[in-house]
């Protein structure tokens, strides 16, 4: 279906032609009903049982979005299942997925051909009775031998997070074993890394992968930088870690990175801090974000659709390039900085030579997101300050309504290990929980100060994702960001109307993710 798309990224507007191609997309957040004692082993007609009962709730959701004419939903990683199995207590619950590149089945129109598949047959029937194509994640095994393959577990057989796409035939297109695992024991990471993508008649491509997985190059940037994937189906049971992690906070600044569409369901399991699904654009985006509430959730909308291979190059989407379609104001680079002492010349310090030698009394140290960033604070309504570490430099333009709430510039440039090993270069603009330094780096929702500010940074990666959190947990994108000076990236926003809780330019150094 063609028709006149108006997306507004902040100051940019994008005006797609009448005769852009575009889909319906709904993803749901479902509030997975858990096995209370996932350590324990269930035999197969219990395990079934538990599951049918977040899959019922799957079939209502799915008639409801094609309802209200889906052409693909997606629903989250674990929504089946559950999470907090062991190797041997998940057992009852795995299905032999076949390999789609192999054979050709709907387990729907063909439930007999393989065993022990119900909850594919479910699934395939969902598909193919709406009519619009199914993303679900499952728990698979599949057959080994240890002779053949030295990675083989001991057990003869792999364990994985699987995701599958059906058809709107219910035909089983792709699956997709998660490559970057979170502290699941009863799962194997697949032998080799799965770049995975399936085609609608509807959108043209689609790549594939799984919550953890979006913080890493492989499969995540290989799919959008290397094959050109500009749409994602993103299966996610993602907990909330703010400021600079929230689910749905992520999500937007990947998909505004990358230039991708990006359809991510997330579980709804208040227990575990676990919310926030949504519908991005590289310019827009509807999300669900809810810590309170006691039920699921489904969105659905249109969007443009961004393939290369039906669009052309009508839209020049370049991952990690910043959108610079309009020129940047030139006062952003002149605001006043009456606040701040002439001394200092408007910058606290430009190396850590600097910040040891004379500015210690300023700058400090604080954890946040378990890592040692260096802050310093904002003082007055205005001001230009700089704080640097290693090799990442952070600097900050800024004018706010007021200054009674606590804000500091931070920096980090180092190698995180807890919950995961990866290096980051990061630059954040943060709202304090507190009056006290170490209350940097705390978790709030909310702000009552609004900020104008440019943000940029000195990075060794090209790899920088942008966000822009305001309070209640609102998305907001940058007017303007891009390159300067080859190595310099910045965003600039102006005009937010609700306070600030995070800008954060997130570098990700996947070379050094193994120093």
């Amino acid at each position: 279906m063609a028709l006149v798309l108006v997306l507004w990224l902040s100051g940019l507007q994008l005006i797609l032609a009448a005769d852009h191609p575009s889909y319906v997309a709904a993803v749901y957040e479902h509030r997975v009903l858990l096995n209370p004692n996932p350590g324990v082993p269930l035999d197969r007609r219990s395990a079934l049982e538990h599951m049918k009962q977040n899959l019922r709730v799957f079939e209502e959701q799915t008639a409801l979005a094609a309802q209200q004419g889906a052409q693909i939903i997606v629903f989250p990683e674990d929504a089946i299942h559950g999470f907090n199995f062991t190797r041997a207590s998940i057992a009852g619950y795995l299905e032999t997925v076949p390999d789609p590149q192999k054979v050709t089945w709907s387990p729907c129109a063909d439930p007999l051909r393989f065993p022990d598949t119900e909850v594919l047959h479910t699934l395939s029937c969902m598909a193919r009775k709406n009519g619009l194509f199914l993303v679900a994640n499952m728990p698979s095994r599949q057959s080994c031998n240890r002779t053949s393959d030295p990675r083989c577990p001991e057990d003869g057989q792999y364990q994985f997070n699987t995701n599958v796409v059906f058809s709107d035939q219910g035909i089983i297109v792709v699956r997709y074993h998660k490559q970057n695992l979170y502290f699941e024991a009863a799962f194997d990471a697949p032998p080799k890394c799965e770049y995975v993508t399936f085609t609608t008649p509807f959108a043209g491509r689609f790549g594939v992968f799984t919550c953890f997985d979006i913080l890493f190059r492989d499969p995540a940037l290989t799919l959008v930088k290397e094959m050109g994937i500009r749409q994602i189906v993103y299966p996610t049971a993602w907990m909330n870690q703010l400021p600079l992690l929230a689910a749905v906070q992520f999500q937007r600044s990947f998909s505004h990175a990358t230039g991708v569409t990006l359809l991510a369901a997330n579980v709804r399991a208040v227990e575990y801090g676990i919310t926030g699904s949504g519908i991005f654009t590289p310019w827009d985006s509807l999300i669900h974000h809810d810590t309170e509430g006691n039920s699921g959730k489904l969105l659905v909308r249109r969007v443009p659709v961004l393939d290369p291979s039906i669009i052309g190059d009508r839209l020049k989407l370049v991952p990690f390039s910043g959108y610079q379609s309009s020129k940047e104001p030139e006062n952003m680079h002149s605001w006043p900085t009456n606040s701040f002492n002439a001394n200092h010349d408007g910058k606290y310090c430009q190396k850590d030579s600097e910040c040891a030698e004379g500015t210690s009394s300023i700058t400090f140290n604080s954890i946040m997101m378990y890592d040692n960033f260096t802050l310093v604070p904002l003082q007055g309504t205005e001001g230009n300050i700089s704080i640097c570490s290693g090799s990442v430099c952070c600097h900050l333009l800024f004018r706010r309504s007021d200054a009674r709430e606590f804000y500091a510039l931070g920096v980090f440039d180092g190698l995180h290990v807890v919950h995961g090993t990866y290096y980051l270069e990061i630059c954040a603009l943060v709202r304090c929980t507190g009056e006290h330094h170490s209350s940097c780096g705390g978790e709030t929702e909310h702000a009552q100060t609004l900020i104008d500010f440019r943000l940029a940074g000195t990075f060794t990666t090209t790899h920088v994702f942008p966000g822009i959190l305001g309070s209640g947990m609102t998305l907001d994108v940058p007017d303007h960001s891009g390159w300067e000076g080859g190595n310099e990236f910045y965003m600039s926003r102006t005009g937010m109307s609700a306070g600030l809780v995070t800008a954060v330019l997130y570098g990700r150094h996947y070379e050094k993710d193994k120093v």
